[in-house]
């Protein structure tokens, strides 16, 4: 019977790798065409890779927590069918050669000076490395490791006692990868490992580089002193999810000059329509209309003819979007935030919008988001009104330059400027903020563009059809 393998799916363009978080089948079980053999985590969310072949799941190449590079065999299934003979021959198979680790992509999460390479262990190809000299106390121990992250601790010299003080950031609180090769890199003083020393090459002066600060890794936490607390105090890990959005909010601070500018609008006109018109809607095109995309309308609008906000900073250059594909901050239930894109926003009408926003939500908040949904964003929207906020400073999702936030709509009395003179009414008023960054967009332009956004929802048609 002939086998097949799985390999890890690419799952968009900058993600190079996830981590394995649960097998639902082990070897010897029967798989179906389609149906989930894992459940993996990237950066952004998690997923699950089906079977792409049906038959008997014959092996498994890694385990639960180990990180995966996008294109290595991760499983082998063997194809019920035809039998194949084997025909016996005398000439000894050749032996295949490990694939070149040069080739594996490796994750660099902490930034670091030029002249101090970060450790690579020679462990990282699909075929393990056999260290020569194991320590003897590294196969017992409670504490279950990977074989990646023993193959590691192996060639580094690691013991047990040690390994096991090491505080681990994957499922259940084991030890992964990039654990274990923050510690290393900790230990070494940013040097490369002593254990596998290289020559070195000749220094070419260079001016240093400004390092962004980063969150206390798992070794800072190891050799931090425990903190006694006063009082009734209740101690909470932060889960994978919430680290990862409070690494990326810290590096965005560290990397945008970050300015933020407010303006309001009255969306009287706007509320009205929604109001009337809402039941109507949702009979004819089966979609509930919230605010969210009348306003993702005005914002891709306004983007058109301001296209510096729809921009990234790569260096000294400037990279003008011609997509617009609109972020849309969106809170799970966990309380996590997690932003998926609408992709080529500016082609799509207000019924594509509305579509596209509550499909999006949906899948948020039911885990069902592909790792691409949250790729190739060049603007993001918030709506913090949606909690009761009148108004907030959001910071910018790099690598974009701009995030827009809306508070609450609240009944107001405004002054109202008419040919027959100033009134008072009673006006529905909303708050608009927006965070850019100071380094390509300035003060004028930003407040520009704000104010160009209010002025397109206070325009809004209140006898427009869909």
């Amino acid at each position: 019977m002939a086998l097949k393998e799985v390999v890890m799916p690419k799952m968009g363009e900058s993600i190079m790798e996830a981590t394995i978080l649960r097998w639902h089948k082990k070897p010897g079980d029967p798989v179906k065409q389609d149906e989930t053999l894992m459940d993996i985590a990237t950066d952004k969310v998690d997923s699950e890779v089906p079977s792409t072949e049906e038959g008997i799941l014959e092996e498994a190449l890694f385990s639960e927590n180990d990180v995966v590079p996008v294109g290595a065999v991760i499983a082998r299934i063997r194809i019920t069918g035809d039998v194949e003979v084997p025909v016996a021959s005398t000439v000894p198979e050749p032996v295949q050669q490990a694939p070149e680790i040069s080739a594996i992509p490796e994750e660099v999460r902490v930034a670091e000076p030029v002249s101090a390479p970060r450790p690579t262990p020679a462990v990282e190809a699909d075929i393990p490395y056999q260290p020569t000299h194991m320590p003897a106390d590294l196969p017992t121990g409670a504490r279950f490791y990977s074989p990646l992250v023993m193959n590691i601790a192996a060639s580094e010299g690691i013991p047990l006692s040690v390994l096991e003080t090491i505080p681990g950031t994957g499922a259940e609180g084991r030890l992964t990868k990039q654990d274990i090769l923050d510690y290393l890199y900790r230990r070494n003083g940013g040097n490369i490992s002593a254990a596998a020393p290289a020559a070195k090459p000749a220094q070419i002066p260079v001016a240093p580089t400004p390092v962004a600060p980063t969150l206390p890794t798992a070794q800072d936490r190891a050799t931090t002193p425990v903190t006694s607390y006063a009082g009734n105090v209740e101690i909470i890990e932060m889960d994978r999810m919430r680290r990862l959005i409070a690494d990326h909010m810290v590096k965005s601070k560290a990397t945008s000059a970050h300015v933020t500018s407010f303006s309001e609008a009255d969306v009287t006109n706007l509320v009205l329509w929604r109001e009337r018109v809402k039941k109507e809607y949702e009979k004819r095109e089966g979609e509930k209309i919230t605010f969210t995309p009348l306003i993702i309308e005005a914002i891709v609008k306004t983007l058109k003819r301001y296209p510096m906000l729809n921009s990234s900073l790569e260096g000294d250059r400037i990279l003008i979007k011609k997509d617009i594909n609109i972020g849309m901050a969106t809170a799970l239930p966990s309380g996590n935030l997690i932003v998926p894109v609408i992709r080529n926003a500016d082609q799509l009408n207000l019924v594509g919008l509305t579509r596209q926003v509550n499909q999006l939500a949906h899948n948020s908040r039911n885990n069902k988001l592909r790792p691409d949904d949250t790729q190739g964003g060049t603007f993001t929207f918030t709506n913090v009104g949606t909690f009761g906020s009148l108004m907030g400073t959001p910071i910018i999702n790099q690598p974009q330059v701009a995030i827009l936030a809306t508070g609450a709509i609240k009944k107001r009395p405004v002054v109202i400027e008419g040919p027959q003179g100033d009134s008072i009414a009673i006006r529905h008023m909303m708050y608009l903020s927006m965070s850019y960054d100071h380094r390509i967009i300035d003060g004028a332009l930003g407040a520009t563009f704000l104010t160009a956004v209010a002025k397109e929802l206070e325009a809004f048609d209140p006898n427009r059809t869909y």
